[in-house]
């Protein structure tokens, strides 16, 4: 593991929040790395920030190990999930569109695009859309589908040279190395005046302060924990202006939820299933928001 810098200010002077639930030896597979995975409570050190308040995990895994489990991470279950990924990820781009304005034919590139599932939505509004993804499973699936997705990140070479007149970020941000670096290469792919979306979750919600360190998206794979101002602050030094932050919520299919409660409680998670199993409901999507996710638009300023 590697002690690093705060991602937003570059001091290291830091406060722990919560201690590691991991041993410094103890490297979790690729499925501590899925979308799906219920892995809540192991997760390195927390620590926050004493200049700027921005809240990471330090020391974590370098940044070659972190590519290496992505690039391995296999995720069955998000395939069975799809449905209410796809509810999610309408209301997410109709409600950004009100900002960036209706595809038309415009270009959108999706960073951790994962199998697509935005990718397809987005092209069914009328993007040319384009997705990056490092998880070579997830590509494959994405592909298998007809999707235009590329294994990668940012820096893969078929982007070299391209610009969009827009670009996502869904639960990507809070996983990567480096936000700002991520978010700098973002300014890069967006044509002047080009919209981005960066959602995550909000550590500084009032679930996360009543949770404390029980809040479930204190996890192995989350290195970075983003409150509204931490992740506008760290846009605007990359190039963005600010045009929208507010707080936004998902589908979840009443089976996976139940899952979710397990992950938390199993005792929970049991009565739920046999709630849910005795309705005949497991495979109902329905919304959920609990406050803690959120997302910010921004405009890229300059060239």
């Amino acid at each position: 593991m590697s002690s690093i810098l705060c991602n937003l200010c570059g001091r290291d002077e830091y406060t722990v929040r919560y201690p590691a639930t991991l041993s410094a030896a103890e490297t979790p597979d690729a499925r501590a790395f899925r979308c799906t995975s219920a892995g809540y409570g192991h997760h390195a050190q927390i620590v926050q920030c004493n200049h700027c308040g921005y809240v990471y995990a330090n020391p974590r895994w370098d940044s070659d190990e972190l590519m290496a489990m992505y690039g391995a991470v296999e995720d069955e279950t998000y395939v069975q999930e799809r449905v209410g990924r796809r509810l999610t990820f309408e209301r997410h781009l109709q409600h950004f569109e009100r900002f960036a304005g209706a595809g038309d034919g415009r270009t959108l590139l999706d960073v951790g695009a994962y199998i697509g599932v935005f990718v397809e939505v987005a092209r069914e509004a009328g993007w040319q859309a384009l997705g990056v993804e490092p998880s070579a499973w997830a590509t494959a699936e994405a592909q298998r589908h007809g999707l235009n997705v590329i294994e990668g990140t940012q820096d893969a070479p078929q982007l070299a040279g391209q610009q969009f007149d827009a670009l996502t970020m869904w639960d990507v941000i809070e996983h990567v190395a480096d936000p700002s670096a991520e978010l700098k290469k973002a300014h890069a792919l967006l044509k002047p005046g080009g919209f981005i979306a960066v959602h995550t979750m909000n550590v500084d919600s009032l679930m996360a302060k009543l949770m404390g360190g029980r809040w479930p998206w204190y996890m192995a794979m989350h290195i970075h924990y983003f409150s509204k101002r931490t992740l506008s602050e760290m846009m605007r030094r990359n190039g963005f202006e600010i045009v929208w932050v507010g707080v936004r919520g998902r589908y979840l299919r009443l089976n996976y939820l139940v899952s979710r409660l397990g992950g938390l409680s199993p005792r929970l998670g049991r009565l739920a299933r046999r709630v849910v199993d005795g309705l005949g409901v497991a495979d109902k999507a329905v919304p959920v928001n609990f406050g803690d996710l959120f997302t910010v638009y921004g405009r890229k300023r300059g060239n």
